[in-house]
């Protein structure tokens, strides 16, 4: 029995051992892979972008909805002033015949706690978002420029922390494949911030190298990964897009631990006419939302930054839009100040371009009852289920593949 322990304990330290040269060979290795890289940057600093998607002296003027100009209230709160600057600012350019906009390039930390009533008040949270909410560009760490090269039907863009390998992988082997599915190609790319510990946890850089090396699937910026930062990753996702993936038909945006029922909803897309397909924007609609007032819930906004209630979104757990919106809501974006709640802020940014959320009852992102969770035949029909655990994810997708599942 000791001698069995003892060599347990060898042999663990030997695997180890080799996982560490393994690292380091690899992080040498590395540098040969034609993988696009920036200079690291700390959250907060001066950046510059890698690549400006649009005529780098401006970004083109758009016409907002007069609905959704209707729909924010003029409020004294901090986000309402901001949003009616804005719309003011760009009624000024369009009447004056500017054919575009030049916001700022440099990100600096933004004193605006002396604008924000009861500033003091606000969790660290809060008070980092409204600090950096004008920084907008940070260096892309790892970049596929090639990832959507031939065309493709459909782009899944899930959005991921650097530490959750395990719901990655879910996906990479079940409903996220990269493949062609009725003669449709799709692709995959995990949207990351920084593997960087700085002071929130391991560094991770290493083991996000190998993966995306094994994978190619990755798209990082070196940013730090938050709740609040989820609308700066939806930004840098569509300033990638328009540039790297203009030509998707279809783009699928969702959290790492979903389940997507892949053939229902390319058959789902398959059904679209022409005019639903050019102006889609799809999932589980939320109407009628109000922003939380409870300091204790982390989706909370104080009504000193915003006064007023939420146009419908599309809940962020997993909706779908029409691939040639990217351009149109990344334009639409620098005129939207960045808010909190990413779904919120793409359901504002659709508002703004006159686009209305689509209801579909396949997509559950708050899950289907308790009771029919781990029931295969109750999921034959849905396009999207929130959450699963890695393990769920697996177990559902092996049981809907197999030719024995009877409903």
């Amino acid at each position: 029995m000791r001698f069995s322990k003892l060599r347990g304990a060898v042999l663990g330290l030997l695997g180890l051992g080799m996982l560490h040269i393994l690292l380091s060979w690899h992080s040498k290795e590395r540098r040969k892979v034609p993988v696009q890289r920036a200079q690291n940057s700390t959250y907060g600093l001066n950046v510059t972008s890698a690549f400006m998607p649009t005529n780098q002296s401006g970004i083109s003027l758009i016409n907002i909805s007069s609905n959704f100009k209707k729909f924010i209230p003029v409020k004294n709160s901090f986000w309402n002033h901001r949003q009616h600057q804005m719309f003011q600012l760009l009624d000024r350019l369009l009447l004056n015949g500017t054919s575009l906009y030049s916001p700022s390039q440099n990100c600096t930390v933004a004193m605006m706690e002396a604008e924000v009533i009861n500033a003091y008040s606000y969790s660290e949270s809060h008070g980092d978002f409204l600090r950096y909410m004008n920084c907008k560009d940070y260096p892309q760490q790892i970049d596929h420029p090639d990832k959507c090269d031939g065309g493709i039907f459909l782009l899944l863009a899930i959005k991921s922390l650097a530490a959750n390998f395990e719901r990655r992988q879910a996906v990479r082997e079940t409903w996220g494949q990269e493949k062609t599915l009725g003669g449709f190609r799709i692709r995959t790319v995990f949207l990351l911030g920084s593997a960087s510990g700085a002071g929130q946890g391991p560094d991770l850089w290493r083991l996000l190298d190998f993966e995306d090396h094994l994978y190619g699937d990755l798209l990082q910026w070196e940013f730090k990964d938050t709740l609040f930062n989820l609308t700066l990753k939806d930004y840098l996702f569509l300033k990638w897009a328009t540039v790297r993936c203009p030509h998707a038909q279809y783009i699928f945006k969702g959290d790492d631990d979903v389940f997507l029922n892949m053939p229902v909803l390319v058959k789902y897309l398959k059904s679209l006419d022409a005019n639903q397909s050019n102006k889609l924007y799809v999932g589980q609609t939320i109407l009628n939302a109000s922003p939380l007032r409870d300091k204790k819930s982390k989706y909370s906004i104080p009504v000193s930054f915003y006064d007023g209630a939420y146009p419908a979104y599309a809940g962020g757990g997993g909706f779908l839009y029409s691939g040639n919106l990217v351009r149109s809501l990344y334009v639409v974006s620098h005129y939207i100040p960045f808010f909190p709640i990413d779904d919120v802020f793409t359901g504002m940014c659709f508002s703004a371009l006159g686009i209305n959320s689509l209801h579909h009852a396949g997509f559950q992102t708050f899950d289907i009852q308790a009771k029919h969770r781990n029931n295969p035949c109750a999921h034959t029909g849905l396009i999207l289920v929130h959450q699963r655990s890695p393990l769920q994810t697996t177990r559902l997708w092996r049981a809907l593949q197999s030719s024995d599942l009877k409903c």
